[in-house]
């Protein structure tokens, strides 16, 4: 980032919040304005958004600079008293072009009031090969140990003639993958007229457009219904990359965390998807050392990376946020949340680099990405190849796996 840059937006956290990031951008245009979208999944989160803020304050000291995004939405206080901080905006208050023009210190509402959701998006992504949809915003459930519906507020679907015509714009505007967000994406539609699943958005956007590749962010397995499920493993146009949202892989965890599904829900789950469409890779977020988690329930969870074949993992070390009903659980002692986090990585580590030294020799079809000599594949394997044009997608054949990566040459 340089000190003559202006309207500058450094995103956090989700896929969710990069989307909103575009509109930011477009919202603030050229002016000498510093946006941090904030994260706030974990005390970490937060962590690297104080960091952020403290960053960008010394090297654009000139610039406004403006909070906003989760952690913003939920202590806007403890960011107003930063002495970097200029400004704090709300989660809802940042698509509203007034935000953008006010000058009052703080616009945060209470979440909780917020009832719709619009499709606040750029005209395009210019700075992605791939596009970034929000279909839906905020969550009904409340997991122990999540503080995100204070962030987000009640779950809210776009209606999907906004969300067609938005993809069908984007497509026109040259982007070829798009990727479907939300806070609970699976619980896309009930506060819609005719209350439309997500499986009816996407049959939707795949009838009325031209969409030639279409992923999805996380989902709740308990919530894939036939619909959603035959579109996963039958529909070419969906990418074989589901993402899902575990957490842990004991079932008395599951039900502390307040989960809606068990451990064995869950393996099935990936046992069908497999059947029906053998080359869908699958990702998971998953929690370790969450309070009362004995050796025995993260030994559960450990072998859920293998009886799942997760080769996208995301490991979170738990970490009690303020408010939640884990925060008042018996906690565990750091050292053991650091060692079975470090546990969980070096089981997903080694199955994923299994999973790479299976694709050599495969054929695949590469969003290339920027600066032109990487992308990834419709699994979402991240691939090394020849030089290309950004946005265009390259057809080639895995020659090896290197570096957690797979090296591809024009097939």
């Amino acid at each position: 980032m340089s000190s003559s840059a202006v309207g500058h937006v450094i995103s956090l956290g989700c896929r969710l919040n990069l989307a909103e990031s575009e509109t930011i951008r477009t919202l603030i245009a050229s002016n000498d304005v510093v946006v941090i979208n904030s994260c706030a999944v974990t005390n970490e989160a937060v962590r690297q958004t104080r960091k952020a803020i403290r960053r960008a304050r010394r090297e654009r000291p000139a610039a406004q600079l403006v909070v906003t995004g989760c952690a913003a939405q939920m202590d806007p206080a403890g960011f107003t008293a930063m002495p970097e901080v200029d400004r704090v905006v709300g989660n809802a208050e940042k698509l509203l072009p007034a935000s953008w023009t006010s000058h009052a210190p703080a616009l945060v509402q209470d979440i909780m009031a917020v009832r719709q959701t619009a499709p606040h998006l750029a005209a395009s992504f210019s700075a992605h090969a791939r596009a970034f949809v929000e279909v839906q915003n905020g969550c009904d459930h409340r997991c122990t140990f999540c503080a995100i519906p204070f962030g987000r507020g009640n779950s809210r679907s776009v209606p999907a003639g906004a969300v067609v015509d938005r993809i069908a714009a984007l497509v026109d505007a040259g982007h070829r993958e798009i990727v479907l967000t939300g806070v609970d994406l699976t619980s896309y539609g009930p506060d819609l007229p005719g209350a439309p699943t997500l499986g009816l958005l996407i049959e939707r956007i795949l009838t009325r457009t031209k969409v030639e590749r279409l992923r999805l962010s996380s989902l709740d397995g308990i919530e894939i219904d036939d619909r959603l499920f035959a579109l996963l493993t039958q529909e070419q146009r969906m990418l074989p990359h589901v993402h899902l949202s575990l957490q842990a892989g004991d079932d008395l965890i599951l039900k502390r965390m307040k989960r809606r599904h068990s451990r064995g829900q869950s393996v099935a789950l990936v046992e069908r998807l497999k059947r029906a469409r053998p080359e869908i890779a699958i990702g998971a977020d998953i929690i370790a050392g969450f309070p009362t988690e004995a050796e025995a329930h993260a030994a559960n969870t450990r072998a859920l990376i293998d009886d799942c074949d997760i080769v996208h993992a995301h490991i979170f070390p738990y970490s009690p946020r303020a408010g939640t009903p884990a925060a008042r659980m018996p906690q565990l002692p750091p050292a053991t949340i650091t060692a079975r986090a470090a546990a969980l990585r070096a089981s997903a580590a080694r199955r994923r680099a299994a999973w790479l030294d299976a694709q050599r020799g495969t054929v695949q079809r590469v969003l290339v990405e920027r600066p032109g000599d990487r992308g990834h594949a419709g699994n979402f394997a991240e691939v090394r190849l020849p030089p290309h044009e950004v946005g265009t997608i390259a057809t080639v054949k895995i020659e090896r796996a290197q570096d957690g990566k797979l090296i591809g040459m024009p097939a």
